[in-house]
Parts: C-alpha cells; sequence; structure tokens
C-alpha cells in the first residue's frame, strides 16, 4: 500500500470514528451519544430526585407566589448584568433611502432611479410618478409607530432584504421594551404550557421572570401574571416564537377564554435572522448551536425540551422539585442567551 493510500485510510478512520454506526467509534463519540440518549436522562432524574428529597418551593429564595384574579402562580425572579447598547445606526434617514418601500418600486425600478439620482423619498417628492406616495411615506414616518414601521419593513414584497433589515429598526426601541420570552411545554399542541419565561433590561441588569406551573390547575394564573408583563410599548424578541411560543400561548388563553390581545405586539424572531447571517456558518441554527460555534457558551447537565414532559410528570407523581430544576435553568438561559443574540446580530446587519 503506498503512503498515500496509508494516509487516505487513516482519514476515513478518523472520520467514521466520529459515527456510532462505524466498526470503532471513538470513545468522544460514545459519551456524545449517551449524554443525547432516554437512559442518560433517566439516570439524570433519578439523581435529581435523590439530591432534591424533602425539599419544597420555600427553600428557593429566588421565588415567591403572586396573586393574580385567576388564582396564585409561582414567580422565579433572577437579576444578571449586561452591557446593553444598540449603537445609533440612524435608522429614519438610512429607511429613506430604501425606495423599494413605495408602492410600485420595485429591485430594477429603484436602481433606474438611483441612476438618474432619485437616492431617497424626499427626492422623489419631485418625480412625476412616484411624488405622491413619496411625500405621503415621507411626511408620515416621524409619527409612524414602531410597529408599523417594522410592518412596513417586514411585508414589503419587492425585496427579501427589507424583512432582513428590520433589525436595523431595534435602534428605535427603547431597551427597556424588549421582552425576551421562551416557553415549556409538554407537547407541540392542545397541552399545558409548565413554565414561561421573560426577560427585560433595566439599569444594565437582566431581569428574568419565569411563572411555572405548580399544578395543572394553576395555568390560567402562569398566563395572566406573564401578560401583566407586556404593555403598549412591548416588543417581543424571542427563538422561533412567531410560529411556536406566541401562537401556543394564544391557543391556551382562547382554551381558558381568555382575551389575547395584549400578544399581538411587534416581535423580533430572532431564528429568522440566524439563518440569513449564519446558515452557511454553523451545522445548524438551533439555539444552542449558535451559543456554541458564535458565543463558545456550552451547557452543563442541560434538558433538551423532548424530555421536558417527561421530567416535568415525574415531579408531579413524586412530588419532588428534582426533576423541575434543570427545565427551569434551561428556560432561564434561553431567554438570557437571547440578549446576547439580539446585540450581535444588530451589529452584523448593521
Amino acid at each position: 500500500m503506498s503512503q498515500r493510500e496509508e494516509h487516505e485510510k487513516y482519514l476515513l478512520k478518523a472520520i467514521l470514528s466520529h459515527s456510532l454506526s462505524s466498526e470503532n467509534p471513538s470513545d468522544e463519540t460514545k459519551l456524545r451519544a449517551y449524554k443525547n440518549s432516554p437512559s442518560f436522562f433517566k439516570a439524570y432524574e433519578n439523581e435529581l430526585l435523590e439530591e432534591y428529597k424533602g425539599f419544597n418551593f420555600n427553600d428557593f429564595s429566588d421565588n415567591k407566589e403572586i396573586s393574580t384574579s385567576n388564582g396564585d402562580t409561582l414567580e422565579i425572579v433572577k437579576k444578571h448584568n449586561v452591557n446593553f447598547k444598540l449603537k445609533d445606526n440612524n435608522f429614519k434617514n438610512e429607511i429613506k433611502s430604501n425606495l423599494k418601500l413605495i408602492p410600485k418600486i420595485g429591485i430594477k425600478t429603484e436602481e433606474k432611479l438611483k441612476k438618474k439620482g432619485y437616492c431617497t423619498w424626499d427626492d422623489l417628492k419631485n418625480h412625476d410618478s412616484f411624488c405622491d406616495n413619496a411625500s405621503k411615506l415621507s411626511d408620515s414616518l416621524e409619527d409612524m409607530e414602531f410597529k408599523d414601521i417594522l410592518s412596513l419593513l417586514e411585508d414589503n414584497k419587492y425585496s427579501k432584504k427589507c424583512g432582513l433589515n428590520s433589525l436595523k429598526a431595534a435602534s428605535l426601541v427603547e431597551p427597556e421594551n424588549f421582552k425576551f420570552m421562551d416557553i415549556e411545554t409538554l407537547g407541540l399542541s392542545n397541552v399545558p404550557i409548565v413554565l414561561i419565561g421573560v426577560a427585560s433590561i433595566k439599569n444594565n441588569n437582566i431581569i428574568s421572570k419565569q411563572y411555572l406551573l405548580r399544578d395543572p390547575v394553576e395555568e390560567p394564573a402562569l398566563l395572566e401574571a406573564y401578560l401583566d408583563n407586556l404593555d403598549d410599548d412591548s416588543v417581543h424578541v424571542t427563538f422561533n416564537g412567531k410560529f411556536f411560543d406566541v401562537p401556543f400561548i394564544k391557543q391556551r388563553l382562547n382554551y381558558y377564554r381568555m382575551p389575547d390581545d395584549k400578544l399581538d405586539k411587534p416581535h423580533f424572531d430572532l431564528l429568522y435572522f440566524a439563518r440569513n447571517l449564519w446558515k452557511d456558518q454553523l451545522p445548524n441554527c438551533q439555539l444552542q448551536t449558535i451559543e456554541k460555534e458564535i458565543f463558545g457558551i456550552e451547557r452543563e447537565n442541560d434538558v433538551p425540551g423532548q424530555f421536558v414532559p417527561g421530567f416535568y410528570n415525574t415531579y408531579l407523581k413524586n412530588s419532588n422539585l428534582g426533576p423541575l430544576v434543570p427545565i427551569v435553568e434551561h428556560n432561564r438561559e434561553d431567554i438570557v442567551s437571547l440578549v446576547s443574540f439580539l446585540m450581535k446580530m444588530y451589529d452584523e446587519i448593521n
């Protein structure tokens, strides 16, 4: 066998060692597979049951029972330091150079107009065909609400880039109005929410609040407690929340015949931006992959969403808080990570 053939055989063996289907998978590969297996999480669950035997909610200093019109629920509050800052990008001036936001202007028309010197909405006020629409949009911009500016960018049919650039509009939001949110559920549809986490920025701190379902009958109180965090200026920040979290919360509110209008807020779903920014750099755009590959963060003893129902039901069956602990930690890490994601994505898009 030639030296080249030996080298190729060595490389093939090394590559296959990272696959469980190979004849000789590496110890690292075996360990990684075990840590993602049901048997690993069952063993972890049993460890938690032993560790937290005899504990009750009063043994944890960061939680308290709160009252709502729908009953009582448990609120868990933590503070994390953060240097949150979105640099000024003079957004309202920049958006005026996007001629595609004017009705009946597409990509090619925009190129022709800019070659003729029509570079902004204000320039188009002197154009024979587009003057009325340009004047109307330009004059209304200063008084437009944030939700209307975001809709203008996201709903534009001519350019996907308008949607991507919508994250630039985050500079118009006061930091305390961002609501970083994530939920944990007992399944994908028509089942209770066991935990809602929401984080806000206050004085260079992330204040995370989590509402935990101690008993299934408390779900209406949990939902109301979360909604109390939202006001007219709130802006959702989630990871796949447009298609999962917000619709799921609405579904549960409708189930209990509770109003859901407070959920209708401007929304930055960071999964959309992650796919556009990093899909060619990462093996996938899952939240924890981004944490590891972009931020160098790797979680220990994390419980993925598919194991949450089992852990939660073990808590109910045994009246033991142990299986709840990693669910709460997982959710908190998710919402805190969204703060870093927003800053990183905003910087890259700008």
